[in-house]
């Protein structure tokens, strides 16, 4: 069902691509996504709150920040790290994450989501701007970003006692209509994204070299963190762990570089980031497949 609700999204954002209104119905379709589905189901999941999710929390802000400065040193372009480090998990990787695992991992994508995010929202801004930002400022744009407010939300709610409720058939049902609308509006946005998309075959083999690095880096990292990292129930987490290496660059860093800098630069970074990655993660979903009739 998760598999059929993703293509069904991506299907009819491709579609509605070339209707007159499709800008406004990405930009509507984020902003739903981000402010509305993920609140909802990270205050879900942290009232209702599974083992190990701090640790992931952890492990998806560290990851990114050792990315972005592993890559800054190499590529010496800190655009560009960022475009490595601070992954799409918003409106691509919780659709993907239950299409290939169930909902089973909800719990573990909420953690690693509020991980990258917080990374994202402290990152981003100094890596794409060219003054330095106060960081009363930082401060105050990482307080108001969604996921911080509804862990906030859940932090009060869990004060009230809300987690020891016997009966709570309605958040069931408002959770699960949640993940439902994340998955539609996330594959939509996508295909409106990628029917648009136009990039060089260079940018192409740059955005390939990138992953041929990730990819041993993620499987090195999770397999450390396997072995080593008490996080509970790893052995459910470490797909979705791995994925984050899967993944492509955040959307709304060129929303950040245009505003901080005033250029687009890392639209191409984006686009074919996303090409690519959809290709690895396709090839990750077959080898799921191969391992599972194994």
């Amino acid at each position: 069902m998760a598999v059929l609700l993703a293509f069904l999204g991506f299907i009819c954002g491709w579609g509605l691509s070339f209707s007159s209104f499709s800008a406004a119905l990405k930009a509507m379709l984020s902003a739903l996504l981000a402010r509305f589905f993920i609140p909802v189901v990270i205050i879900y999941n942290m009232v209702f709150y599974q083992a190990g999710s701090l640790s992931l929390m952890l492990f998806s802000f560290v990851v990114a920040v050792a990315l972005f400065y592993l890559f800054r040193c190499t590529l010496k372009d800190p655009l560009r790290a960022l475009c490595v480090s601070y992954v799409n998990l918003a409106w691509l990787g919780f659709p993907l994450a239950l299409a290939l695992f169930g909902e089973s991992v909800s719990a573990a994508m909420v953690a690693l989501y509020i991980g990258g995010s917080l990374f994202g929202n402290i990152w981003a801004i100094t890596a794409v701007s060219t003054k330095v930002q106060p960081l009363p400022s930082v401060i105050k744009k990482v307080a108001l970003s969604p996921p911080v407010l509804a862990l906030a939300i859940a932090l009060i709610c869990r004060s009230f006692g809300l987690q020891h409720l016997q009966q709570h058939h309605g958040l069931d049902l408002l959770y699960s209509a949640a993940k439902v609308g994340m998955s539609l509006t996330g594959m939509c946005v996508l295909g409106i994204w990628l029917a648009h998309t136009k990039v060089a075959t260079r940018d192409l083999w740059q955005s390939s070299k990138i992953f041929l690095i990730k990819i041993p880096l993620g499987l090195i990292i999770c397999g450390l963190s396997y072995s080593l990292m008490p996080i509970a129930h790893i052995e459910r987490a470490i797909g979705v762990m791995f994925l984050l290496f899967c993944l492509p660059p955040a959307a709304n860093i060129v929303a950040l570089e245009t505003h901080y800098h005033g250029t687009g630069i890392s639209a191409k970074y984006i686009a074919s980031g996303t090409i690519v990655s959809c290709v690895v993660i396709a090839l990750y979903a077959l080898s799921l497949q191969l391992y599972s009739a194994f």
